[in-house]
């Protein structure tokens, strides 16, 4: 397995193609998003990591500053960089209302449990199926970026009303088809290599 990393080395997943640079998930930097577990360009700890890969594929706390009163909803979207792919992949994709939180502006270790999310949390389809899936990248690879993304909303995050469709669509689909203002946003990175 390390040879097939190195030689997919200089590949990587585009940048231009991630929920953060998605014309429609535009807005303001007002979100401040940290994590006890790492800080901004540290490397996850193995417990947060995929089971494939010696991890307990256990989604780290997440806590960002106040969004704007009139958010209605969040969006919290996990992707990796550097996956070997034209678009990075998307480890986990949850609605978060806002009002239902057990704790104002944070998750705690474990929230994005496809089996049991923390209250307040909705997971959708990512990638690979739902729930939180922790970094498993191939091995010699190099270092990948995890980004942890936040996205506040004012309004319906969709022109459609119907959830089971929002709950039934892949993450690129979901993501073209949010038209919801973005009012605040935030992302922290973190780094995984094998």
């Amino acid at each position: 397995m390390t040879l097939l990393g190195k030689l997919l080395k200089n590949r990587r997943g585009r940048d231009s193609h991630s929920a953060w640079n998605r014309p429609n998930l535009q807005g303001p930097e007002l979100l401040i998003v940290t994590s006890e577990r790492f800080g901004e360009g540290e490397e996850i700890s193995l417990e947060h990591a995929g089971k494939r890969v010696g991890g307990n594929n256990l989604s780290p706390d997440l806590t960002w500053s106040p969004p704007p009163p009139e958010t209605t909803e969040l969006l919290l979207v996990v992707e990796d960089l550097d996956v070997p792919t034209s678009k990075p992949a998307v480890h986990c994709l949850a609605l978060i209302d806002p009002s239902r939180l057990d704790s104002p502006n944070h998750l705690p270790p474990g929230a994005l449990s496809a089996k049991e999310p923390a209250a307040g949390v909705r997971i959708l389809r990512s990638t690979i199926s739902r729930g939180y899936h922790g970094p498993e990248p191939i091995k010699g690879h190099g270092p990948h970026r995890y980004t942890f993304q936040v996205f506040a909303f004012s309004g319906e995050m969709s022109d459609t009303s119907d959830t089971a469709k929002l709950h039934r669509a892949g993450p690129r689909a979901l993501l073209s088809s949010l038209t919801a203002p973005v009012i605040a946003r935030g992302r922290l990175t973190g780094s995984y290599e094998r």
